[in-house]
Order: structure tokens, then sequence, then C-alpha cells
């Protein structure tokens, strides 16, 4: 009889160390992961990069429905991950640099020859990246995200500086990527031939860690 209790026991106390049949043990499963989605975690620490989408431009045009602004093809974010919480929940990141390749930008406005350089300030920006794929950046309190286009014109160069309080994107695991539709950024300060507002659009993909990870969002 006590054989058989403690044999109960034994099997008792093995069934709750199991995991229920068909329930998977996820040791990785947090919000950015590499290799596929559930796969390896994206430790604290580690830098993403993410240059544009290939064979698309960043664009900062007049107006969310036109086709008057600036359009460059050579683009790249550098971030920082400073958190990775389970899934499902919200990773956090400090975008550090954010470039615009001068070199590959062109612009259609009259009066315009050129792009000199497009330069993002008050960096570093924090970042949320949600399980649903809901991205925002934001500046440091009490700044905005700054955005200063340096014009080659018939005049001589002219600086546009623009602003913007955060920019809204998505994750998306298709594409491994960032995407940002017509951002809303208003003229602060510049020449005539600067528009008066910036709507800012553009794919980051894919994003990788500075290892050459590909990095997904769960």
């Amino acid at each position: 009889m006590r054989t058989r209790t403690l044999l109960a026991l034994t099997a008792a106390v093995a069934a709750l160390a199991l995991p229920a049949t068909g329930t998977a043990v996820a040791a990785d499963n947090t919000v950015l992961t590499t290799g596929s989605a559930g796969g390896t975690a994206v430790a604290v620490g580690t830098t993403l990069i993410a240059p544009l989408q290939s064979g698309t431009n960043a664009t900062f045009y007049s107006s969310a429905t036109g086709t008057s602004g600036v359009s460059c093809s050579g683009s790249q974010f550098t971030a920082t991950v400073t958190g990775n919480p389970t899934a499902p929940g919200t990773a956090t990141e400090s975008v550090t640099a954010h470039t615009f390749t001068a070199a590959t930008c062109s612009s259609n406005v009259i009066g315009v020859l050129g792009v000199n350089s497009i330069t993002l300030g008050n960096l570093p920006y924090s970042a949320t990246v949600s399980s649903a794929g809901a991205v925002t950046v934001t500046p440091p309190s009490g700044s905005t995200v700054q955005a200063t286009v340096n014009l080659r014109t018939l005049l001589g160069s002219v600086n546009c500086v623009y602003q913007a309080p955060s920019l809204s994107g998505t994750a998306s695991n298709t594409t491994n990527g960032i995407s940002f539709d017509d951002q809303q950024f208003t003229k602060v300060s510049g020449s005539s031939l600067c528009f008066a507002n910036g709507f800012f659009t553009a794919t980051y993909a894919p994003v990788k860690t500075s290892g050459g990870a590909t990095v997904f969002v769960n």
C-alpha cells in the first residue's frame, strides 16, 4: 500500500514538472528576436542598423498627396536596444543616428538646383516597438524631431528647418523593416523656396543587428 502511495506521489510530481501536451517551451519569447519569429532574443545593448528598402526612396514632399520636394535613395538609421521584454509587449530603443546620403538626393522644386545635405537634430531619439508592430519615435523631453534640409539654389545655399513632435511607423516581418508614411513636419525657418510643410515617407528594411542577423517582431 505504501509502495503504491509513493509511486502515485512520484507520478504527480513528474506531471507538474512537465509542460502540458502541445505546449511549446520558448526560452526566447521576446518582442525582438533574430533568426525567425520566436527565435533568439535580441540582447539589450545590441546595435540595430537599417538602410532603405532596396529599390525605394525616402521622400520629403510638400503635401501628403504631392510629388514636389526632395527624394533620396540613400538613407539609414542606427539604434541601440534598451529594453526587450517578453512578448506580447513593447521593446524600447535609442535612435542614435539617422542619415541621408546627399549624393543620392534630388529635388524637383522650382529654383532648386540640388540637395547639399539633410541632417536630423536633437538626437538621440527614443523609440518603441510593440508586438502589434506599432512604432513610435520621440525626441528628448522639451525638443522635437528636427530635420534641416540644405538646398543649393540659384541664389546660393539655403537651410530649410522642419520640426515634428514625434513620428509613427509600422514594423513588418514581411520585409523585416519599418515604414513611415506621410509623417508631417512643419517649417520653422527658411526662405520662400522651402515648402511650408514636409511629409516624410520611407521604408527601412531589413533591420539587422550589427552582426548581420535579421530582426523579427513578436
